[in-house]
Parts: structure tokens; C-alpha cells; sequence
């Protein structure tokens, strides 16, 4: 498919497990299985190739049309490109602005991508909306059903709860760490009453939320029982959602022609290896700008040339308090030459001593992406700074990416200048308590959210337990269908 801007509709594209044990995958076979059953990611053969002609395009195009020519080559005969646009314009109706992701210009040359304007504030709904619609469509027409298990740090969970809620071909479970995320977000997953929907507290961190998901994918008896699917980012399908805003901002702000840097605040590198992915079908654009939180592992790899797992530390950006970012593994196969059996020892050499060398893949690391460390502290004056400039209110999330950015801000020609963009992944009113000790005022929800405060909430809690989260995912399956789910 390299070099074709419109792939034809016969050649479907095929994809490949991380880990090279797993059998190729159609797309719709990946969709519904996203974790390999060699627990690696799925990643297609190839990259479809854009030339900057069809980039320059997009710029005459609706939301909706963009998402449809992104999705289409990796989808191929599965959709029909009607069935696709269908899909697309029903996710997206659901957002507030009419932009879906508009800009925002904070100083010259630095801009702040609104990416919460879905129904959950948060950035994931871009994707988890269209999964949502793609997976329902492709288990109406199989007549099959599945069980979602998803971890979140915060974001995910709202946001596939709200898209997958009343689905009666989809029972799900989100598992998220208790007393870790804010009273909004933990809201948004328990507050829904649809029975298809759960959501589990874990006694623990992010992290271990993560790990159980996967411990329950890679017991394959257990899997196949249930009919495990995953929605977190492992699913390549919301990787391949989240495309349509890079190249939407990019050429809102003058690609390709014009050079853009896009700074991102990552904790599972789902969100920055989706720009990885943008740059590899044709999207000119400067190294992806990695910010972190505390939990800086993925800087400290950039830095040193080590990826050591470390405790996670509780933030005022929870949804980064993350260790084990999962996507980094794609984005290890890629910088390989696509080596699985060299991604296979070093996930091995991680789990067994939680510290790997990145040996040859440092230098494509490095050549791909800069990481900076933001702590709490530049967090907290950023959104100050910011607020009191030009009135415009930060999430600490999207600051964390801010400052980064313009730490990392490089002098440009007067000819060609690169625009510098944040990436804002969800609204200030997710964080009401961390935005009120530093602002001084609690940012009020949105108009169409007042109850959320007030609903009754259904959640239930366990321990970092294997055996008791399994019957939990088979009780809550087993509800909505019924006995010999």
C-alpha cells in the first residue's frame, strides 16, 4: 500500500501481533480481540501512505469525512465507506462544539487543541464513540455478542461506559484504581444504570488495574468462554480513531506546507502513538513532544536509555499516574525494524526485573519523540500563569503538556515557522478540588451534566485479586445474558 493515496477497495490490510505468535488478523477479527493471543498489540503490515496533496485536502472537509478517509484504508472491504460515514457522523453528533476539536491560539505561535468536547469531557470519547458504533455494527451482522474488561486511569472509563451503555450485544466491566481518580470522573462510570455497564474499584493503582485486564486475556480458557474484547488502547481501533484530529489541526494550521509540533500529555502512549502513527502515513510534523507527569518513565527512557519501573506516584494528573504504558510496546516493535522476537525478550526481561535497556531502539526513540518531565508544582503555576493572561482555563492534564511545549520551543525561521500545539485532553471540570486549590474557584460542569453530582452510584470493590475479578467479569456477563453465557 505504500505510496497509494487511496488503497483499493479488495486489498484488505492485515495485521500483526507485537510479538509474532499470534496468527495475521483481518480488521474486524482485531477489532473484537484487541489483545494477540501471544499478549502482544495488533499492528498492520504496512502503513497506508497520504500524499501531501490529499493531506492538503482534508482542509475542505467535514469532521466526519476526515475520520472516514483515515479509517477506510485500514479497514478496507469490511465497511463500505457509507456504513463508515454512517458510524463517524453518529459519534461525532454527540460532541458540543461544532469543530469537534477546535483550536485555540494561547500566545503567536502556540495553540491548545480542545479534544473534550464529547460527552464525557475527556479526549477518549473521539475514539470510544466510533468503537463503540464499529464493534455494535460488526456483532449485529455476526449475530455474536462479547464481554469488554477495560482498566482506566480515569478517562477510559467514563468514556466507554458512556459509549457502550445499553448495547445488548456488549457486556462491560472497567476496572479503575479506587481512590485515585476524581469524584467526576469515578461519577461518570458509576453513576449509569443500564445493566450492560459495571464498574469495579480495585484496591490498588492504575497499574494493577492494567495488569489484571491483561492477566485475563492471556488466560485463553477464560477468554474464549466470555468472548473477551478490549476498548482500552491496546484495541488498534482507537489508535486508529484518534488520527482524524492531528491531521485536522495540522492542516487547519497550514500543513503540510506548514511544520507543526504537537506536545502530549502521555501516560499509556495510546494518544502519542497515535501521532507516531500520523507522521508514518505522510503528516509532516517535528518529533512528538512526550510530556509527563511524576511518573516520568517514559523520559527518563528518553533520557537514559533505560526503561525502569518505578511506584506510581498520586498526581494532580492522575490519568498520567501510570508506570507500564502499554503502547510503548508498538512503538518498541516498530523502532526494531519490527523484530517480535526482540520485542518478545524485553516484555519478558520487564516483567521478570521491571527494568529493560532499549539497546538499539534508543536512537529511533530519540529520533521520534523528545519527553519532558512537568511536576505538580509547574503544573499549578502554568494553569495560574495561563488564567490570568488571557482568562483561559487549564485542566492540569493539558498543562502538563503546556509547559512542556514551551520549555522544548525552538527558534524557527521567520519563513516557515512551526506551530507549537498542546494537546488539552479533557475539560477543567473533570478536576473541580485540584483546580479550586489552585485557581481559588471551582470550574462548574456543563449545563447538559448538572445531575451528575446527584445520581445514585453502582460500584463495586475488590481487592487486587485474579480469581475474584474473573467471577465478578462472569457474573456481570452472565446478568445480561443469562445462565451458560
Amino acid at each position: 500500500m505504500q505510496g497509494r493515496d487511496k488503497p483499493r477497495k479488495s486489498e484488505n490490510l492485515q495485521y500483526v501481533s507485537t510479538r509474532g505468535e499470534a496468527p495475521r488478523l483481518g480488521f474486524e477479527e482485531v477489532l473484537l480481540a484487541g489483545l494477540a493471543r501471544d499478549g502482544g498489540l495488533y499492528m498492520p503490515v504496512t502503513w497506508p501512505s497520504l500524499s501531501a496533496r490529499s493531506i492538503a485536502e482534508f482542509a475542505d472537509q467535514p469532521f466526519a469525512e476526515v475520520a472516514v478517509g483515515l479509517l477506510q484504508p485500514f479497514v478496507g472491504s469490511s465497511l463500505g465507506r457509507a456504513d463508515l460515514l454512517d458510524i463517524a457522523r453518529a459519534a461525532y453528533a454527540r460532541f458540543s462544539h461544532p469543530a469537534i476539536t477546535p483550536l485555540r491560539q494561547i500566545d503567536r505561535s502556540l495553540w491548545v487543541l480542545e479534544l473534550f468536547h464529547g460527552p464525557t469531557l475527556a479526549f477518549k470519547d473521539l475514539a470510544m464513540q466510533v468503537l463503540a458504533r464499529l464493534m455494535d455494527h460488526v456483532l449485529a451482522r455476526r449475530g455474536a455478542r462479547v464481554s469488554i474488561v477495560a482498566a482506566t486511569s480515569g478517562d477510559t472509563g467514563g468514556a466507554a461506559i458512556e459509549a457502550f451503555r445499553g448495547l445488548e450485544r456488549l457486556s462491560v466491566v472497567v476496572l479503575f484504581p479506587k481512590g485515585r481518580i476524581s469524584e467526576v470522573q469515578r461519577r461518570m462510570m458509576t453513576t449509569p444504570a443500564e445493566a450492560n455497564v459495571n464498574a469495579l474499584a480495585i484496591e490498588g493503582t492504575f497499574d494493577d488495574c492494567q495488569a489484571l485486564v491483561k492477566a485475563m486475556f492471556n488466560d485463553l480458557r477464560f477468554r474464549d468462554r466470555l468472548q473477551l474484547a478490549a476498548v482500552n488502547s491496546i484495541n488498534w481501533a482507537r489508535i486508529v480513531a484518534q488520527l482524524t484530529y492531528y491531521f485536522v489541526a495540522a492542516v487547519a494550521l497550514g500543513g503540510p506546507a506548514r511544520r507543526v509540533a504537537f506536545s502530549v500529555p502521555t501516560g499509556n502512549f495510546g494518544d502519542v502513538f497515535a501521532g507516531y502513527a500520523a507522521k508514518a502515513m505522510g503528516l509532516p510534523a517535528e518529533p512528538l513532544l512526550i510530556a509527563t507527569n511524576e511518573n516520568d518513565i517514559l523520559a527518563r527512557a528518553w533520557r537514559t536509555g533505560t526503561y525502569a519501573l518505578s511506584d506510581v506516584i498520586a498526581t494532580s494528573s492522575p490519568s498520567m499516574d501510570i508506570q507500564v504504558a502499554s503502547n510503548f510496546e508498538r512503538f518498541l516493535f516498530e523502532a526494531s525494524g519490527r523484530d517480535a522476537a526482540f520485542v518478545r525478550g524485553t516484555m519478558q526481561g520487564l516483567q521478570q526485573s521491571r527494568s529493560i535497556g532499549l539497546g538499539t531502539a534508543l536512537k529511533a526513540y530519540r529520533e521520534s519523540f523528545v519527553a519532558e518531565r512537568v511536576d505538580q508544582a509547574a503544573v499549578g503555576d502554568c494553569i495560574q500563569r495561563v488564567k490570568a493572561q488571557s482568562g483561559y482555563l487549564l485542566d492540569p492534564h493539558s498543562a502538563c503538556a503546556l509547559v512542556a511545549a514551551e520549555r522544548t520551543a525552538t527558534t524557527s525561521q521567520p519563513s516557515a515557522p512551526v506551530a507549537r500545539v498542546a494537546l488539552a485532553t479533557a475539560h477543567p471540570a473533570k478536576f473541580p478540588e485540584t483546580l479550586e486549590a489552585i485557581t481559588g474557584k471551582r470550574p462548574a460542569l456543563p449545563g447538559r451534566l448538572d445531575r451528575l453530582l446527584s445520581q445514585p452510584e453502582r460500584v463495586t470493590t475488590l481487592p487486587n485479586d485474579l480469581s475474584l475479578v474473573q467471577r465478578f467479569v462472569e457474573r456481570c456477563a452472565t446478568t445480561v445474558w443469562g445462565p451458560g453465557a
